[in-house]
């Protein structure tokens, strides 16, 4: 599912830039030379190869205001995942993102990566293990190179259209990881053939007909890089024989995986309005039920046609929404990780 934004990148930084901190390579990542790009001191993009993936990868990092300046703090994390044919950079449109409460990191997700180890790892993108990226080297990275309270309680996953597939899944099979997760017009019941479809679309670079509502007025339909075969990410999505066994496993709407969150603060957040967010409503709803019947407390917000969030929001797949809906998650976070200081 796409991200509905076009963000240009800043500049590469030059030796006038403000000082950001000093990154050590480690656990599988080592630096780009010279391909930092600082936005501000509190504000800084590294780029980072590693073999679990091909090619060059950026984190972009949003620092507390007084991060340098108080050197003895130690301060929670939010991940941030954006979505299909997004990059690191999307972040930008929503301000609530960069806290004076928080650190908030945004690691590359891939145009179509699903953070996911891709069951195909012989595609024209090569090296795809996506999951592997993020938990096992992007998080001990971090808490290694910056002052983190390096424990679940402290640590939030939050992602938006494919990225909030990543989150609830994240937070699940990761549950000692995170201690908060948001999910934003998530793709997030794989059991829906048409959250099958979406991902399926993004694997053969298909834009479908949500383009009209994912380009922020743009006009541009998102891409989502070279073609790949149909069962790259997670197999066949046939209910044929147990041919899709792989979706079902990671399902984050299947009632086995719900129930890792036992003892989480998970948040929905869904439209109701176009081609896209039609579905993320109903994704939700089945979430939510099944959390209901397991039992686990959960806030579910349907801002419906977008009234409630302001004149920005038409209820549909777009950062006109998501900004605010994170401008009334990104508080609620920050005061639950005070609560558990």
């Amino acid at each position: 599912m796409a991200a509905a934004l076009t963000v240009f990148a800043a500049p590469v930084a030059h030796a006038d830039a403000p000082a950001i901190p000093s990154f050590t390579d480690g656990y599988g990542l080592t630096q780009v030379a010279g391909a930092s790009e600082v936005h501000s001191a509190t504000d800084f993009t590294i780029t980072v190869t590693t073999p679990q993936l091909s090619g060059r990868h950026k984190i972009r990092i949003f620092l507390p205001s007084g991060y340098a300046a108080d050197p003895g703090r130690r301060w929670p994390v939010a991940y941030f995942l954006h979505g299909g044919g997004g990059t690191v950079d999307d972040a930008a449109a929503a301000p609530a993102l960069h806290s004076d409460s928080m650190i908030t990191v945004v690691p590359d997700g891939g145009l179509k990566g699903w953070y996911a180890n891709w069951a195909m790892q012989n595609t024209a993108l090569g090296a795809a293990h996506w999951e592997t990226f993020h938990i096992a080297q992007v998080v001990p990275f971090i808490d290694a190179n910056l002052r983190t309270i390096a424990d679940k309680s402290h640590r939030a996953v939050v992602g938006l259209s494919m990225g909030g597939y990543g989150a609830l899944h994240y937070a699940e099979f990761h549950p000692d990881l995170f201690g908060h997760v948001a999910s934003l017009s998530g793709g997030i019941d794989l059991g829906m053939p048409a959250v099958r479809a979406a991902v399926v679309a993004t694997e053969l670079n298909i834009t479908g007909a949500w383009c009209a509502v994912s380009t922020s007025g743009t006009g541009r339909c998102p891409a989502y890089g070279p073609y790949v075969d149909s069962d790259a990410i997670f197999g066949s999505p046939y209910p044929v024989l147990g041919a899709d066994r792989l979706w079902n496993e990671v399902d984050p709407a299947a009632t086995a995986n719900l129930a890792r969150l036992a003892g989480h603060d998970i948040t929905l957040y869904t439209g109701s309005q176009g081609p896209v967010d039609h579905f993320t409503e109903i994704a939700a709803k089945n979430v939510k039920a099944r959390l209901d019947r397991l039992g686990l407390p959960s806030r579910f917000v349907d801002y419906g046609n977008g009234a409630t969030m302001g004149s920005t929001c038409n209820g549909g797949h777009n950062y006109g929404c998501w900004a605010p809906a994170l401008a009334d998650y990104i508080p609620r976070l920050e005061s639950a990780f005070r609560t558990t200081s």
